[in-house]
């Protein structure tokens, strides 16, 4: 897993959550923890700054994710129609 200070001027700059190596790890510990009746879930800033994320995560079959307050409404309409649509992960 990974682990930054966002707020931290001196790394946040080198620092993208959405990275390919990044989402790897994320979609390797969802399917373990899927594999072995384990609740997974994901907290911190990226579901709510990127939609691109948020469908990520559905895709791969998170169970839960955090959000801003700002962003509750809007992330959880598009999260309920993707997986209305029960698109499989890419």
């Amino acid at each position: 897993t990974l682990g930054v200070d966002r707020d931290s001027e001196i790394v946040a700059f080198d620092y993208d959550e959405r990275d390919e190596g990044v989402k790897e790890m994320i979609r390797l510990a969802v399917d373990g923890c899927r594999r072995n009746g384990i609740h997974s879930g994901l907290c911190g800033q990226a579901p709510s700054d990127y939609p691109d994320m948020a469908e990520f995560l559905v895709r791969i079959g998170i169970d839960s994710m955090s959000l801003n307050p700002d962003t509750v409404v809007k992330t959880t309409r598009q999260v309920l129609e993707l997986e209305r649509q029960a698109v499989p992960a890419p």
